[in-house]
């Protein structure tokens, strides 16, 4: 009988989600933009963005922007340079403005990593590896990113992938045991658990089961 690793196929382990399920990357369950701001700092009456009446001058409209994203949920200081670029503001004033809100506490990106791992690893799963591609991809600086999924420790990401398995298992019953373990770990690779993990947690989780069966088969006098 050839190893269990040949059961591997070359999709079996694509974290982004190639062939499999993609990453639904939502906003995070961070707070609202606080309702005291300092004085200079409140927003004024706008139009609609993009409609007549937005402010002219550079400065109030990088603000706008800015505290129109920050409203709805908090961003990373990249989300918002990005999105004063889009709207074509000059560097040097989008610069001033973000090293303000900055200083003022509206944006703290070692915060926003922080509650996105909370919120991401207890939501959906993710382990370590998905969660700090998922930061990276919102301008979230390297040091930053790995002082926040430091934050998950390996025996809670461990138990986090054994109840994962555990809600999957019932619907791969009938398939063959390769089939399972392949399924089962495809489906934690692809939320970022390392290989290794993945298969010593689906087995474990296939071997309780078969013990579980065996004492039901023994204690049942009809068997």
């Amino acid at each position: 009988m050839p190893p269990e690793r040949e059961a591997w196929g070359p999709l079996d382990w694509s974290v982004n989600g190639v062939g499999g399920e993609e990453f639904d990357l939502l906003p995070a369950d961070t707070e609202p933009l606080p309702a005291f701001l300092p004085a200079d700092e409140q927003p004024e009456e706008q139009a609609p963005e993009g409609a007549p009446g937005e402010p002219k001058d550079p400065v109030a409209q990088a603000k706008a922007i800015c505290l129109r994203l920050l409203t709805g949920s908090s961003k990373t200081r990249k989300q918002l340079a990005d999105a004063m670029r889009k709207r074509e503001i000059p560097d040097d004033i989008a610069e001033q403005v973000l090293d303000r809100y900055e200083e003022v506490g509206l944006i703290d990106d070692s915060a926003f990593a922080g509650a996105w791992v909370e919120s991401r690893h207890r939501g959906r799963g993710l382990a370590r590896r998905a969660l700090a591609m998922e930061l990276r991809s919102r301008g979230v600086d390297n040091g930053v990113v790995a002082e926040a999924v430091a934050q998950l420790d390996p025996e809670r990401e461990a138990d986090t992938a054994r109840e994962l398995v555990e809600r999957k298992l019932r619907s791969t019953r009938g398939l063959e045991r390769q089939v399972r373990i392949r399924r089962l770990a495809g489906m934690l690779a692809r939320r970022g658990y390392s290989e290794g993990l993945a298969l010593r947690v689906v087995r474990a989780a296939l071997d309780r089961e078969q013990e579980l069966e065996l004492e039901q088969e023994e204690g049942d006098p009809l068997a």
